[in-house]
Protein backbone atom coordinates (compact mmCIF):
# COMPACT_ATOMS: atom_id res chain seq x y z
CA UNK A 1 0.00 0.00 0.00
CA UNK A 2 2.57 2.18 1.06
CA UNK A 3 4.39 2.28 -2.56
CA UNK A 4 0.53 3.37 -4.03
CA UNK A 5 1.16 6.78 -1.83
CA UNK A 6 2.12 10.47 -3.64
CA UNK A 7 3.46 13.23 -1.52
CA UNK A 8 -0.31 15.77 -1.34
CA UNK A 9 1.26 18.86 -3.04
CA UNK A 10 2.73 16.53 -5.63
CA UNK A 11 -0.82 15.28 -6.33
CA UNK A 12 -2.27 18.87 -6.52
CA UNK A 13 0.16 19.42 -9.55
CA UNK A 14 -0.97 16.59 -11.22
CA UNK A 15 -4.39 17.16 -10.88
CA UNK A 16 -3.33 20.63 -12.22
CA UNK A 17 -4.04 22.70 -8.94
CA UNK A 18 -0.93 24.38 -8.97
CA UNK A 19 2.60 24.21 -8.75
CA UNK A 20 4.03 22.41 -5.93
CA UNK A 21 5.19 25.46 -3.95
CA UNK A 22 1.46 27.21 -4.50
CA UNK A 23 -0.01 23.54 -3.30
CA UNK A 24 2.15 24.08 -0.27
CA UNK A 25 0.98 27.11 0.48
CA UNK A 26 -2.77 26.61 -0.16
CA UNK A 27 -2.21 23.37 2.27
CA UNK A 28 -0.58 25.46 4.91
CA UNK A 29 -3.47 28.01 4.55
CA UNK A 30 -5.92 24.71 5.68
CA UNK A 31 -7.36 24.91 1.86
CA UNK A 32 -7.02 21.56 1.70
CA UNK A 33 -8.70 18.46 3.16
CA UNK A 34 -8.23 14.60 2.90
CA UNK A 35 -11.56 12.28 3.23
CA UNK A 36 -12.80 15.69 5.11
CA UNK A 37 -9.68 16.37 7.18
CA UNK A 38 -8.07 19.43 7.23
CA UNK A 39 -4.18 18.54 5.46
CA UNK A 40 -0.36 19.35 6.58
CA UNK A 41 2.20 19.93 5.33
CA UNK A 42 3.72 15.90 4.50
CA UNK A 43 0.84 14.30 4.10
CA UNK A 44 0.93 11.86 1.19
CA UNK A 45 -2.33 10.56 -0.82
CA UNK A 46 -3.37 7.05 -2.80
CA UNK A 47 -4.73 8.79 -5.80
CA UNK A 48 -7.24 5.72 -5.87
CA UNK A 49 -9.02 5.47 -2.66
CA UNK A 50 -8.77 9.03 -1.29
CA UNK A 51 -10.73 12.12 -1.68
CA UNK A 52 -8.86 15.11 -1.76
CA UNK A 53 -10.45 18.94 -1.73
CA UNK A 54 -9.58 22.28 -2.29
CA UNK A 55 -11.79 24.98 -1.34
CA UNK A 56 -14.42 22.16 -0.81
CA UNK A 57 -14.25 21.37 -4.40
CA UNK A 58 -12.95 17.98 -5.03
CA UNK A 59 -10.03 17.17 -7.17
CA UNK A 60 -8.91 14.07 -9.13
CA UNK A 61 -5.87 13.43 -11.96
CA UNK A 62 -6.79 13.96 -15.59
CA UNK A 63 -5.79 11.17 -17.99
CA UNK A 64 -6.18 14.29 -21.01
CA UNK A 65 -3.68 13.83 -23.73
CA UNK A 66 -0.09 13.69 -22.43
CA UNK A 67 2.21 16.68 -21.03
CA UNK A 68 1.67 19.89 -22.04
CA UNK A 69 4.00 22.85 -22.32
CA UNK A 70 2.76 26.21 -23.37
CA UNK A 71 4.36 29.59 -23.54
CA UNK A 72 1.63 32.19 -23.01
CA UNK A 73 2.60 36.59 -24.02
CA UNK A 74 1.06 37.59 -20.32
CA UNK A 75 -0.76 41.32 -21.09
CA UNK A 76 -0.79 44.02 -18.25
CA UNK A 77 -3.94 43.17 -16.32
CA UNK A 78 -3.74 39.86 -15.59
CA UNK A 79 -3.41 37.92 -12.95
CA UNK A 80 -1.17 35.40 -12.89
CA UNK A 81 -3.56 32.44 -11.51
CA UNK A 82 -6.23 29.57 -12.68
CA UNK A 83 -9.09 31.37 -11.23
CA UNK A 84 -9.93 34.32 -8.78
CA UNK A 85 -11.97 35.19 -6.21
CA UNK A 86 -12.06 38.22 -6.66
CA UNK A 87 -13.70 38.13 -10.26
CA UNK A 88 -10.29 39.48 -11.73
CA UNK A 89 -9.12 38.63 -15.38
CA UNK A 90 -6.69 35.62 -15.26
CA UNK A 91 -4.42 33.80 -17.21
CA UNK A 92 -6.78 31.02 -17.67
CA UNK A 93 -9.04 33.05 -19.40
CA UNK A 94 -6.49 33.41 -22.23
CA UNK A 95 -6.10 29.89 -22.50
CA UNK A 96 -9.12 28.35 -22.28
CA UNK A 97 -8.77 26.19 -25.62
CA UNK A 98 -6.35 23.95 -24.21
CA UNK A 99 -7.96 20.61 -23.29
CA UNK A 100 -5.16 19.95 -20.56
CA UNK A 101 -5.50 21.52 -17.00
CA UNK A 102 -2.26 23.66 -17.35
CA UNK A 103 -1.14 26.04 -14.42
CA UNK A 104 1.60 28.82 -14.29
CA UNK A 105 5.18 28.18 -13.62
CA UNK A 106 6.38 30.83 -11.76
CA UNK A 107 4.28 34.66 -11.83
CA UNK A 108 3.98 37.84 -13.15
CA UNK A 109 2.26 40.11 -11.33
CA UNK A 110 -0.90 41.70 -12.16
CA UNK A 111 0.90 45.01 -13.76
CA UNK A 112 3.74 43.02 -15.43
CA UNK A 113 3.72 41.20 -19.29
CA UNK A 114 5.50 38.78 -21.25
CA UNK A 115 6.57 35.42 -21.47
CA UNK A 116 4.43 33.11 -19.23
CA UNK A 117 5.11 29.42 -19.15
CA UNK A 118 2.14 26.90 -18.05
CA UNK A 119 2.45 23.02 -17.56
CA UNK A 120 0.65 20.43 -16.01
CA UNK A 121 4.05 18.43 -15.75
CA UNK A 122 4.63 19.20 -11.95
CA UNK A 123 8.42 18.04 -12.15
CA UNK A 124 9.27 20.43 -15.11
CA UNK A 125 7.92 23.27 -13.67
CA UNK A 126 9.83 22.57 -10.52
CA UNK A 127 13.10 22.31 -12.34
CA UNK A 128 12.16 25.61 -13.92
CA UNK A 129 11.33 27.44 -10.63
CA UNK A 130 14.10 26.14 -8.53
CA UNK A 131 16.69 28.39 -7.52
CA UNK A 132 19.23 26.35 -7.93
CA UNK A 133 19.33 25.60 -11.34
CA UNK A 134 20.19 28.90 -11.39
CA UNK A 135 17.67 29.32 -14.80
CA UNK A 136 18.07 33.15 -16.20
CA UNK A 137 15.03 34.81 -16.77
CA UNK A 138 15.61 37.94 -18.47
CA UNK A 139 13.41 41.71 -17.93
CA UNK A 140 13.11 44.84 -19.94
CA UNK A 141 12.25 47.55 -17.23
CA UNK A 142 11.48 51.16 -17.65
CA UNK A 143 11.63 53.17 -14.81
CA UNK A 144 11.81 56.63 -13.37
CA UNK A 145 13.34 59.25 -12.13
CA UNK A 146 16.40 57.21 -14.07
CA UNK A 147 18.54 54.35 -12.55
CA UNK A 148 22.31 55.43 -11.83
CA UNK A 149 25.36 53.49 -12.81
CA UNK A 150 26.18 53.14 -8.78
CA UNK A 151 22.48 52.58 -8.07
CA UNK A 152 22.35 49.57 -11.10
CA UNK A 153 25.83 48.01 -9.08
CA UNK A 154 23.98 47.88 -5.92
CA UNK A 155 20.95 46.28 -6.96
CA UNK A 156 23.24 43.75 -8.87
CA UNK A 157 24.94 42.95 -5.63
CA UNK A 158 21.84 42.40 -4.20
CA UNK A 159 19.29 44.63 -1.34
CA UNK A 160 17.32 43.30 1.61
CA UNK A 161 14.03 43.17 0.68
CA UNK A 162 11.10 41.50 3.25
CA UNK A 163 14.43 41.04 5.67
CA UNK A 164 16.22 38.90 3.35
CA UNK A 165 18.61 39.86 0.84
CA UNK A 166 18.33 39.20 -2.65
CA UNK A 167 20.62 37.14 -5.04
CA UNK A 168 23.29 38.86 -7.45
CA UNK A 169 21.54 39.60 -10.19
CA UNK A 170 22.66 41.26 -13.48
CA UNK A 171 21.59 45.08 -14.39
CA UNK A 172 22.34 47.12 -17.14
CA UNK A 173 21.50 50.53 -17.99
CA UNK A 174 20.29 50.71 -21.91
CA UNK A 175 19.53 53.79 -22.77
CA UNK A 176 18.01 57.13 -20.69
CA UNK A 177 15.41 59.72 -22.16
CA UNK A 178 13.34 62.38 -20.92
CA UNK A 179 13.51 61.57 -16.99
CA UNK A 180 13.56 57.50 -17.56
CA UNK A 181 15.61 54.54 -17.84
CA UNK A 182 15.18 51.84 -19.73
CA UNK A 183 17.11 48.95 -18.29
CA UNK A 184 17.92 45.02 -18.60
CA UNK A 185 18.13 42.80 -15.63
CA UNK A 186 18.81 39.42 -15.72
CA UNK A 187 17.32 37.26 -12.51
CA UNK A 188 17.09 33.39 -11.72
CA UNK A 189 15.47 33.94 -8.43
CA UNK A 190 11.37 34.60 -8.55
CA UNK A 191 10.44 36.14 -5.08
CA UNK A 192 6.86 38.21 -5.11
CA UNK A 193 7.52 41.66 -7.14
CA UNK A 194 11.27 40.84 -6.64
CA UNK A 195 12.70 44.08 -9.27
CA UNK A 196 9.92 46.28 -8.29
CA UNK A 197 10.81 45.90 -4.80
CA UNK A 198 14.51 45.88 -5.92
CA UNK A 199 14.33 49.24 -7.62
CA UNK A 200 12.07 50.43 -4.42
CA UNK A 201 14.83 50.27 -1.80
CA UNK A 202 16.64 53.00 -4.56
CA UNK A 203 13.81 55.12 -4.60
CA UNK A 204 13.37 54.23 -8.35
CA UNK A 205 9.56 53.44 -9.74
CA UNK A 206 8.93 50.75 -12.07
CA UNK A 207 7.06 51.88 -14.86
CA UNK A 208 6.84 48.62 -16.99
CA UNK A 209 8.11 45.31 -16.79
CA UNK A 210 8.21 43.02 -19.47
CA UNK A 211 9.80 39.37 -18.85
CA UNK A 212 11.64 38.42 -22.34
CA UNK A 213 13.25 34.92 -22.01
CA UNK A 214 13.36 32.14 -19.46
CA UNK A 215 17.05 30.02 -19.97
CA UNK A 216 17.42 29.77 -23.89
CA UNK A 217 13.60 30.23 -24.80
CA UNK A 218 12.49 33.71 -26.30
CA UNK A 219 8.97 34.77 -26.53
CA UNK A 220 10.32 36.23 -30.03
CA UNK A 221 7.13 37.77 -31.83
CA UNK A 222 4.22 36.10 -30.29
CA UNK A 223 1.75 38.59 -29.65
CA UNK A 224 0.53 39.92 -26.47
CA UNK A 225 -2.42 37.43 -24.92
CA UNK A 226 -1.41 34.55 -27.46
CA UNK A 227 0.14 31.23 -26.83
CA UNK A 228 2.00 28.42 -28.29
CA UNK A 229 3.39 25.14 -26.96
CA UNK A 230 7.19 25.03 -26.56
CA UNK A 231 8.71 23.29 -28.95
CA UNK A 232 10.46 19.74 -28.32
CA UNK A 233 13.93 21.56 -28.41
CA UNK A 234 12.95 24.00 -25.46
CA UNK A 235 11.33 21.82 -23.64
CA UNK A 236 14.74 19.85 -23.70
CA UNK A 237 16.51 22.55 -22.47
CA UNK A 238 14.55 23.66 -20.24
CA UNK A 239 13.84 20.55 -18.00
CA UNK A 240 16.65 18.72 -16.28
CA UNK A 241 15.73 15.04 -18.07
CA UNK A 242 17.64 15.02 -20.81
CA UNK A 243 14.67 12.66 -22.47
CA UNK A 244 11.53 14.84 -21.73
CA UNK A 245 8.07 12.87 -21.73
CA UNK A 246 6.13 12.57 -24.81
CA UNK A 247 3.56 15.42 -24.90
CA UNK A 248 0.08 16.76 -26.60
CA UNK A 249 0.53 19.27 -29.39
Amino acid sequence: MQSNLMRLQKFMAECGVASRRKSEILIENGAVKINGKVAKIGDKVNPKTDKVYVHNKRIVIKKKGGKRYIMLNKPRGYVTTMSDELNRKCVADLVKSIPERVYPVGRLDKDSEGLLLLTNDGDFANTVMHPKKKINKVYHVSVKPDMTEEQAKTISAGVVIDGRKTAPCEVRVMNRSDNRANVEMVLHEGRNREIRKMCETQGIEVVRLKRISIGSVKMGRLKQGQWRDLTFDEVKKLSANPNPPKYSL
